[in-house]
């Protein structure tokens, strides 16, 4: 009962890993999904030419990523038609992302009918965070009725990487204090307290909190009325515009911090203001993070960004040595396991992600058949 299948659908790609414990057995990604050209007509092409070039033999489970679990589904769940439907019930809450899971689930149960399917959710292990943490003073008849709360994403991301964190640290993960910094495309911070995520800096959807390639971040909600009813731009465009042309790319026009990088090197005044931005919003939330944790045994960087980039650990924790969260110049470049100084108060770490293990992983626990 090791081998998984792990299923990562999104609207025109799939993207696909087969372990065998924790060993990859087979990988890739099938692209262009429905366009011209690409490389499959449809997901249920996709997903059979997937199978026709994998070795399933012994195949246990197909466990799938599903960006939202609503209110609901707190942790990775087996695969029936309620659990469908109380999926396609979330669709509104990620109208983006739901629909291509669904789909993904859809086709592997036709084409898989005697393999047990597992939903893993990316915001089930924010399910932890107390009430206080996750609700807004909104009018709460108006919030209940429309799930409107915090709910967190990049939770498979966050579990594995506070998890490893303790290992690295010869700690227990109950024993551990973490913050997380997933810094990728999309970034998101989380505060671990024991192996349980009690904040997050994502909220009903993963616009929230941090600067990312295209996305905003946190604003002031005034921004959209005044964008809606002074600007005159419909709130299509609104959104269309904080999601996909915000963040570094609204910033510097570049969604690519590489690029960002390379130009700040030069002088660049937009790509320098674009670095400083994002690397403040970050220490903000270790800041606050700090103060709800109260104590705090590591700060882990981890995703493209937060595993590759010695500029963005440098920058982000400038300044918080009164603190005793330091960051070794030498050891930074390197990207050791441990890049904060011997005897710190807090140390500072980088540990790789691994979301499909952890997907992979969180379907054996769901079946019951975790080690």
């Amino acid at each position: 009962m090791t081998r998984v299948l792990v299923l990562n659908c999104g609207s025109s790609s799939v993207k696909y890993r087969l372990f065998d414990g924790a060993a990859t057995l087979a990988k890739g990604l099938v692209e262009r999904i429905g366009e011209e050209g690409g490389d499959a007509a449809d997901h249920l092409a996709a997903l059979q030419r997937i199978m026709a070039e994998t070795d399933l033999d012994g195949l246990a489970a197909v466990g799938h990523r599903v960006v939202h679990g609503g209110p609901d589904f707190h942790a990775a769940t087996v695969i029936d038609d309620a659990v469908v439907r109380g999926i396609e019930a979330l669709v509104p809450l990620a109208p983006l992302h739901q629909p291509a899971a669904l789909s993904g689930i859809e086709v592997a149960r036709k084409l898989l009918p005697s393999v047990p399917q597992v939903a893993v959710f990316d915001t089930a292990f924010h399910a932890t965070i107390p009430p206080e943490g996750f609700t807004w003073a909104i009018d709460t008849e108006l919030a209940g009725r429309w799930q409107i709360r915090r709910y967190g994403f990049h939770g498979t991301s966050h579990a594995y990487v506070a998890r490893r964190t303790a290992g690295v640290l010869g700690l227990s993960p109950a024993e551990t204090n973490v913050i997380t910094l997933h810094l990728g495309n999309g970034a998101s911070a989380c505060a671990v307290r024991g192996g349980r995520s009690i904040a997050t800096s994502m909220g009903l959807s993963p616009l929230d909190g941090l600067v990312m390639g295209t996305r905003s971040g946190a604003i002031d909600p005034t921004v959209i009325f005044h964008l809606h009813r002074v600007a005159g731009l419909p709130i299509d465009e609104i959104e269309t515009s904080l999601t996909r042309h915000g963040g570094l790319l609204g910033l510097a026009g570049e969604n690519d911090l590489r690029a960002v990088l390379s130009r700040r090197a030069l002088g660049d005044e937009a790509a320098t203001l674009a670095f400083d931005v994002y690397t403040r919003r970050i220490r903000e939330y270790v800041g606050a993070y700090l103060a709800v944790l109260g104590r705090v045994d590591a700060i882990t960087f981890t995703a493209g960004v937060g595993e590759n980039s010695p500029a963005v650990r440098a920058a982000t924790l400038s300044g918080l040595e009164p603190l005793g969260i330091a960051v070794d110049p030498a050891r930074n470049e390197a990207a050791a396991p441990i890049i904060s100084p011997d005897g710190g108060r807090t140390a500072v770490c980088v540990v790789p992600t691994d979301e499909e293990l952890e997907i992979a992983d969180q379907s054996r626990a769901a079946l019951g058949w975790e080690d």
